[in-house]
């Protein structure tokens, strides 16, 4: 129970991929690991630990036994750092019939009509003016509070809704932010309250990355306390996950890795994504750092292994059909598994059998996953980062309902269960 509480707290102020970052740094340094720059020539000590967060909402940590064998290699656990939500446009004032709105894009895939008649929030990151055009001031911003609401329309007018209505993401979609006020230049109304936010001038601001957000905090319910309800769980509670073990595990002979990609939700094609040549630049740096020349670089790889978590879904209730009829996955019954024969998850039968007995050795259950064969199933992080740094992969997660849904449902069980593999994985002699 106390893992799902950290959890919810953790969630709770990983409001934006930024803030995630901030949040595993803080959890990082709290327990000695050193923070390195990029940029900078790395050189390790045997027996470290370190992190280097690239851009602001990516991070890579390792921790780096005393004594490297190479027929171990690297233990890697990837995840990422964002969620389907709503963006905020650059010039987002919008005024009508006496309303404030703030106009927003979509991001990624949410199921829209569970963001209605929540209060809402919004944090990211600023870029204010600076001497050097070369690097301008970034600011991390939370507001904290509900500022924003998007109201449904009433069923008195909107007769067709309980049969389904198509929900228009730039009418339906935009966020209330208050009543039209006479006294207050209503043309600049959120980039006044940003400012203000800030301590800054309006001028000062150049441009920003700002999320809408959930703001009810998660909660533990069921008649037995045995879910956990939340916003964000895909994927913070696998972020969650691998930042607990690496922090709690310490590696015997092989080096322990946790990759955290953003925009993973839109594709992974950035320069923080997954689908670039980052990890395997840190990786080449990594191995320079604790003094490896290149061939023996490239022979770790052929000694590693990844387990890219992203939650996965479990058999819905009310709806049995939309799962195939033999894998069926449910809350609180183990590890999930996933499998693709057109590798949208890079799992195959060496590496299922690879983490079935990592599984078996923490005592934690497991269970597999594979889409209806009449059903398109999503992508996740395995097969873009194997295209890039070819090791054996394995696609998990824990089995949850309401994928992308504002507020999602996982076990509690599965909570402790996750960290559990995690931290026998990164054990591993």
């Amino acid at each position: 129970m106390d893992r799902a509480r950290d959890l919810i707290d953790f969630i709770d102020v990983c409001t934006s991929p930024f803030h995630t970052v901030l949040e595993v740094k803080r959890r990082l340094l709290e327990d000695g690991f050193k923070e390195i720059c990029f940029e900078d020539e790395w050189q390790f000590d045997f027996g470290g630990s370190y992190f280097v967060s690239p851009f602001p909402s990516c991070l890579f940590a390792f921790s780096i036994p005393k004594r490297l064998e190479f027929n171990q290699g690297f233990r890697i656990i990837s995840a990422h750092t964002d969620q389907p939500c709503f963006r905020v446009k650059p010039s987002p004032e919008l005024t009508s019939e006496g309303y404030l709105k703030v106009n927003t894009e979509v991001y990624g895939g949410p199921i829209l009509n569970t963001w209605m008649d929540r209060p809402l929030s919004v944090s990211g990151k600023v870029v204010l003016r600076s001497e050097c055009v070369m690097a301008p001031d970034v600011r991390f911003i939370d507001i904290r509070k509900p500022i924003f609401i998007i109201p449904n329309l009433a069923i008195h007018m909107n007769r067709e809704v309980n049969r389904g209505i198509e929900l228009n993401r730039q009418v339906d979609m935009l966020p209330l932010a208050g009543l039209i006020d006479e006294k207050l230049n209503n043309n600049q109304f959120f980039m006044y309250y940003l400012a203000q936010e800030l301590g800054v001038k309006t001028d000062d601001i150049l441009d920003f990355d700002l999320f809408v957000y959930a703001t009810e905090k998660g909660e533990i319910i069921g008649l037995s306390n045995e879910l956990l309800s939340a916003p964000r769980l895909d994927d913070l509670a696998m972020v969650y996950g691998a930042t607990t073990a690496i922090i709690e595990s310490k590696p015997k002979t092989g080096v322990n890795i946790i990759a955290l990609f953003d925009n993973e939700e839109i594709g992974s094609k950035s320069k923080q994504g997954a689908d670039s040549i980052l990890f395997n630049m840190v990786l080449e740096k990594m191995a320079s750092g604790m003094y490896l020349e290149r061939n023996q670089f490239l022979r770790i790889f052929s000694k590693s292994f990844n387990v890219s978590a992203d939650m996965a879904h479990a058999v819905h209730p009310n709806r049995p059909d939309k799962h195939d009829p033999t894998n069926r996955p449910v809350i609180g019954k183990g590890i999930v598994i996933k499998i693709s024969g057109e590798q949208k998850y890079a799992t195959d039968s060496e590496s299922i059998g690879i983490f079935q007995q990592i599984c078996e050795a923490a005592g934690v259950k497991y269970q597999k996953f594979v889409n209806r064969s009449d059903e398109i199933g999503g992508k996740t992080l395995g097969p873009i980062t194997t295209s890039y740094v070819p090791i054996k992969t394995v696609d998990i997660g824990a089995p949850m309902l309401g994928m992308h849904s504002a507020r999602e449902l996982m076990g509690v069980s599965d909570c402790e269960n996750v960290i559990s593999v995690f931290n026998t994985f990164f054990s591993l002699e």
